[in-house]
């Protein structure tokens, strides 16, 4: 019997990544239980900080990803799997060669370029956070010290690894990088420091703006992070993206910002999927 190794809290199709990334047919989620990051205001809480989930080990892993290949998915998206690096890079390695659809490395950006080492051709696709270009921010809303360097080192590797953007027919992303930044109420700054240091890697990086952000119980009373972000506040980080020369990427409507778009982490349904794989 194998070692139980990875803590997964839900497997299943996701319809609201990017567009390139979801399609029409979804996106097959696996998330993985905790984080690099301690982010206060996560919409994920329950299991990024409380490491809520079930133990699976390396086979059973495997066939959550040939089930989600199964249903149709566009992908295989892992999502913060930074803390399990090393044992996926055996277990992608395994699996690789079942799979018809690119895997997707869905992380907080806080990781290092070693761990990152050996995930070339076992990683079509990475989707990493660029959350803070501030570090005093990132250590108050993230326990995370030296974010900013860490994070544009991080990336810097994944596009060195993935340098070309390909897609198929259909719009549906093959290989790349795709980086994320969520913008966080009253902190524009911030966000305009993430898109320079973006643009610093390069230019025709996709780049994934969302305003998505709401405050979840554990911030609700917080004298920031309590309220949503401003159209004005957005509209300022969408400007500069173009002013420091970035030209692809996506938006999101105000109206993202809501809890219907978080995923549903019932582990009595992910008990089901899993007695029947």
């Amino acid at each position: 019997m194998q070692e139980k190794l990875f803590k997964i809290a839900r497997v299943g199709l996701h319809y609201f990544e990017e567009p390139c990334i979801s399609g029409e047919s979804g996106s097959g989620t696996i998330f993985f239980s905790g984080c690099t990051l301690k982010c206060k205001f996560c919409q994920n809480y329950s299991i990024s900080a409380l490491n809520e989930g079930i133990l699976v080990d390396r086979e059973t892993l495997k066939k959550c990803m040939l089930y989600l290949q199964d249903l149709g998915a566009n992908n295989i998206n892992l999502v913060t799997p930074a803390l399990y690096v090393n044992l996926l890079k055996n277990s992608l390695y395994e699996t690789k060669s079942a799979l018809k659809i690119p895997i997707v490395w869905n992380s907080s950006g806080f990781e290092s370029e070693k761990s990152l080492e050996g995930l070339e051709g076992l990683v079509d696709i990475f989707l990493p956070d660029y959350k803070y270009s501030d570090d005093d921010l990132a250590w108050e809303y993230s326990n995370a010290k030296g974010y900013n360097e860490i994070a544009f080192k991080a990336i810097s590797k994944m596009r060195k690894m993935c340098p070309v953007d390909e897609f198929d027919d259909n719009g549906l992303m093959k290989k790349g990088v795709i980086v994320r930044h969520l913008v966080l109420p009253g902190t524009v700054d911030n966000s305009l420091g993430v898109l320079d240091r973006i643009a610093e890697i390069d230019k025709d990086m996709y780049v994934s703006v969302m305003s998505q952000y709401f405050p979840t119980e554990q911030v609700k009373d917080h004298p920031v992070l309590g309220r949503r972000i401003t159209e004005e506040e957005y509209d300022k980080v969408i400007n500069h993206f173009f002013e420091v020369g970035l030209h692809n990427g996506f938006s999101q409507d105000p109206s993202s910002a809501i809890e219907e778009y978080v995923p549903d982490f019932n582990l009595g349904n992910l008990n089901k999927i899993l007695s029947n794989l």
